[in-house]
């Protein structure tokens, strides 16, 4: 019954559109019945079904469907459109996947800093599991994760550690998957080492040279169909060195999902292969929902923190800023053996890049995280930082009325 109510509004879609134009078709040879030549008022209807198939199919089926007029691709690998089986197998086992009441990771969720002054062994399991989850209230989708939620954990090593990372794939799962981290040099990142099917477990070593904050994803054949799912998250390595502290660090990850029927539509979300194409995403959140990072992150006026940015892509560039404050440093692309940028506006995350920033809070408010095409704010592209404590009149003077600006 709960597979019916989430996918009502296809069924509408593609079985009523079908039905009406049938309707339409003996409404043309009723209505043509003076015509004198039976024949003719035949190949009128046929004239008119050839054109609404030819219009039905590509407007009328749900995108992210493989059928006769499928999309044609020339990436390396199979397109990104979901073969019928996979559709099958989605409501076929519909009531084995997980439903998460919050698929979006706390911002807060961020391992300690490291304080040893030697490399050591850092052991890291994930999990690959599929699952439902609301992106907005009714709205509901069939994500693919590491660990269940989006992002997957934020890892943590020093320079010179050798990490040593276990991939499974929950036996829920509907497909194969694995992991490449931007972090590894070697062949695919490791996704090459940990391809998984459903039940299955593989292991892969990698010495972390190069300090920096990193993007890792599912790599999976089609790539861009397993991150817009939600499939990626960051390592961080840190420098020999290590990181000046902080009172705050923060786990923040832009990603973009691509849906039928438009935003905002009830119910359970297919896949649209061809937007995903287009560039052009349903939604665009921070944290894997709309909304995902919103009451979970807070600060004292005086405190500092430092915010650790995604981008889980696949489309998009991230100009990502926090109205109301200025960054003081910046490690563009987080290079984190460069020196960084200081006060800085607004900073670039490129698609399946990352960047750090550091900020003083002096003035007590709510703060908004945003990517600065602001267009995107609509389908969802913004948070809020609550920061309490004393007014600072000599910084900030001024009336604060609820429900204006930010």
């Amino acid at each position: 019954m709960q597979l019916l109510s989430y996918t009502w509004a296809y069924f509408v879609q593609v079985a009523g559109l079908a039905i009406a134009f049938i309707a339409a078709a003996v409404f043309i040879y009723l209505a043509l019945r003076h015509l004198k030549w039976r024949w003719m008022r035949v190949m009128l209807v046929i004239i008119f079904l050839s054109i609404s198939v030819a219009f039905y199919v590509p407007n009328g089926l749900p995108r992210a469907i493989e059928y006769p007029l499928a999309l044609n691709t020339y990436g390396p690998a199979e397109g990104p459109v979901l073969p019928l089986g996979s559709i099958f197998s989605i409501f076929t086992h519909f009531d084995d996947l997980e439903r998460v009441s919050d698929i979006a990771r706390d911002p807060n969720d961020v391992p300690p800093p490291i304080t040893r002054s030697e490399s050591a062994v850092v052991e890291v399991e994930l999990t690959a599991k599929e699952v439902i989850a609301e992106m907005a209230p009714g709205v509901f989708v069939n994500y693919w994760t590491f660990d269940g939620q989006i992002p997957g954990p934020m890892l943590r090593a020093r320079e010179g550690d050798t990490v040593k990372l276990t991939l499974h794939n929950d036996p829920t799962s509907l497909h194969h998957h694995n992991i490449d981290l931007h972090a590894v040099t070697g062949p695919g990142g490791g996704a090459v080492s940990t391809m998984v099917a459903p039940g299955e477990s593989r292991t892969v070593s990698f010495k972390a040279l190069h300090p920096g904050l990193y993007v890792y994803h599912c790599a999976t054949p089609n790539v861009a169909n397993h991150m817009t799912h939600g499939m990626y998250g960051l390592i961080l390595v840190e420098p020999e060195e290590g990181l000046p502290s902080v009172d705050h660090e923060y786990y923040v990850m832009q990603g973009e999902f691509y849906t039928e029927g438009g935003i905002g539509r009830k119910g359970l979300q297919l896949f649209d292969a061809q937007a995903m194409l287009d560039g052009i995403p349903t939604y665009v959140v921070f944290n894997g929902r709309v909304e995902g990072v919103n009451g979970k992150m807070g600060a004292v006026t005086g405190e500092t923190a430092r915010i650790y940015v995604g981008n889980g892509g696949v489309n998009l560039i991230s100009s990502f800023h926090m109205i109301g404050e200025v960054f003081d440093k910046v490690f563009p692309e987080a290079a984190l053996s460069s020196a960084p940028h200081e006060d800085v506006q607004t900073t670039i995350v490129p698609a399946g890049g990352a960047t750090i920033v550091e900020l003083d809070f002096q003035v007590p408010g709510n703060y908004m995280l945003v990517d600065h095409a602001l267009a995107r704010m609509e389908k969802g592209a913004w948070g809020m930082m609550t920061v309490t404590g004393e007014e600072n009149k000599e910084i900030y003077d001024g009336e604060i009325v609820p429900g204006h600006g930010h």
